[in-house]
């Protein structure tokens, strides 16, 4: 059963609709060529990129080096599997990139016994994960450790826990071995932890990373590692990631400034900066100072060593900004409502705001989303260079992406400066004869980054 486009609320995917067949974008491309770009869009978002990627810690020792000793690592992992997983390939463009490519969809057979896990461990299997025990919804009444088991996932969270079958929207993610007995996982006592389902023959073939060189390489969706390199942090300098968790960019900065000065991440939620503070400590950093605090509220004039911080306190100031996150991939269903998704406008607005009054004259403001709307992108662009005359858009560097969309009323060369990730772009045309830097670029997340200065 192959995975079918993602699974929208119809106002939901409407609204997506009309931002891919705006009067400015029909005018320039027409009807036809934007349709096709939409609906490669609903297709490609079901799916995994065609590339792992994984950042590597070069601070901490040199990429040739840490290549070696991780395709060692997979070595072990998948010893007899000659799939093209088992490559691992430097980024041409990117000094502290590898990729994986991901082999699938693969023909899988189908079991007759069932095990159904929650929408987002589906996702997170066809990125390559073992399936958890807390991700299990339903599995066969008498399953038992060593039984051989196909993985569905609830697209709808409609699967009561601890139930025996589900006859709801599902979709097929593989197959694997059981590695707990059913009474386990759904134990009353305790809750059930550790693998519950070995992922032996997966829709999508692609390394697990649990516990693979803690330090050396972090799992970080492509463009995310662009934007580290585009913010240009330097030795010295005094950094603000303004919603931090769970740490990926944060971390990169401070390692990418080779640990030399200052990195300020704030995060709104508590339970998340516990995250920021393990990922540091793994990757061996000194220069992150991580505090749980909402940078709607970060400006003050009071001096202060921690949060709320005097105007022009640093020198660059990343904020990616919270999103609807439509661009996340694999995602096989959203169920939110329209209002969920067009709500994030305001707050994203009153960030950019805090931002601007945060960052010295001459310094540098990084706005990214991982979300594919114009109103949270290149909308945003034009109301930041409407509100603050003192905002020049920039060159970005590494450009790898596709340049800004069409019907927020942003000229060319503006457009031009900026950088968008959009899946749907000839994913359907890109194959294994295509060279890698296109594959890789062009098969990501859906990601969005400007680059402002403040003259």
């Amino acid at each position: 059963m192959p995975i079918p486009k993602i699974s929208l609320r119809p106002e939901v995917a409407e609204h997506l609709r009309s931002v891919f067949l705006n009067q400015e974008l029909l005018a320039a491309v027409g009807q036809q060529e934007a349709e096709s770009r939409f609906h490669d869009l609903l297709k490609c978002l079901s799916h995994p990129p065609s590339h792992t990627c994984v950042r590597v810690s070069t601070h901490l020792a040199p990429v040739d080096e840490i290549r070696l000793r991780l395709k060692d690592q997979l070595k072990k992992q998948l010893p007899n599997s000659s799939a093209p997983s088992a490559e691992i390939l430097p980024h041409p463009i990117i000094p502290d990139v590898l990729l994986l490519p991901v082999d699938g969809p693969r023909a899988v057979q189908q079991l007759s016994s069932e095990v159904v896990v929650g929408a987002q461990c589906g996702s997170a299997v066809l990125r390559g994960a073992q399936v958890f025990s807390p991700g299990i919804v339903a599995c066969p009444k008498y399953m038992k450790r060593g039984d051989l088991v196909s993985v569905f996932s609830d697209l709808e969270g409609k699967c009561t826990r601890g139930a025996f079958t589900f006859q709801g929207q599902k979709v097929f993610v593989g197959n694997g071995v059981a590695q707990k007995d059913r009474a386990d996982i759904f134990s009353s006592e305790q809750p059930s932890r550790g693998v519950g389902v070995l992922m032996t023959d997966p829709l999508y073939q692609s390394p697990s990373f649990d516990g693979v060189l803690p330090g050396l390489v972090f799992l970080q969706n492509l463009p995310s590692v662009v934007v580290g390199h585009v913010l240009g942090p330097q030795p010295g300098e005094r950094i603000l990631d303004m919603c931090a968790a769970p740490g990926g960019k944060t971390s990169h900065i401070a390692a990418l400034m080779r640990d030399q000065g200052e990195v300020v991440a704030l995060e709104r939620i508590r339970n998340k900066i516990e995250k920021i503070h393990q990922n540091v400590k793994v990757l061996q950093l000194q220069s992150v100072k991580a505090y749980c605090f909402d940078s709607t509220r970060a400006v003050s004039d009071d001096t202060t060593d921690g949060p709320p911080f005097p105007p022009e306190s640093f020198d660059r100031v990343l904020l990616d900004a919270p999103c609807s996150g439509l661009g996340q991939r694999p995602n096989m269903a959203v169920t939110w409502s329209l209002k969920e998704v067009c709500s994030y406008q305001p707050l994203q607005r009153k960030l950019l705001r805090a931002a601007v009054q945060l960052l010295k004259r001459g310094g540098v403001l990084v706005y990214s989303t991982c979300t594919v709307t114009l109103a949270e992108n290149e909308e945003q662009v034009r109301w930041a260079l409407d509100t603050f005359p003192c905002l020049t858009l920039q060159p970005q560097d590494p450009h790898i992406g596709g340049e800004g969309m069409l019907g927020a009323g942003l000229t060319q060369e503006q457009r031009c400066l900026l950088q968008r990730f959009s899946p749907e772009l000839r994913w359907d045309r890109i194959d294994a004869s295509t060279p890698l830097p296109r594959r890789a670029h062009q098969d990501t997340i859906g990601f969005f980054i400007a680059k402002f200065q403040k003259n």
